[in-house]
């Protein structure tokens, strides 16, 4: 099991929202296809076929829960997981 599965899982398990690496977790998108745009702090990530537009913004060197919590609800939504 490599680094990705590694975080992925630990995302879609939900019990350590607040202590996933900021860096990781951008790379992990980056992964599954978005593309990143940064404006300052924000760090927005797109891909075509999904609405959302996830915007992330640094916590120390963790993301922030919240938004850890709307990754894992994009990646069930659109079943991103299989692409790693």
């Amino acid at each position: 099991m490599g680094k990705w599965d590694r975080l992925l899982e630990q995302i879609l398990r939900g019990r350590s929202d607040a202590n996933i690496p900021f860096n990781d977790l951008c790379g992990l998108l980056v992964r599954l296809g978005f593309e990143r745009r940064t404006r300052g702090s924000h760090h927005v990530f797109r891909r075509s076929g999904i609405a959302e537009k996830p915007n992330l913004q640094r916590s120390g060197n963790n993301a922030k829960p919240y938004q850890v919590r709307q990754i894992r609800d994009i990646i069930l939504k659109y079943k991103l997981g299989d692409e790693i």
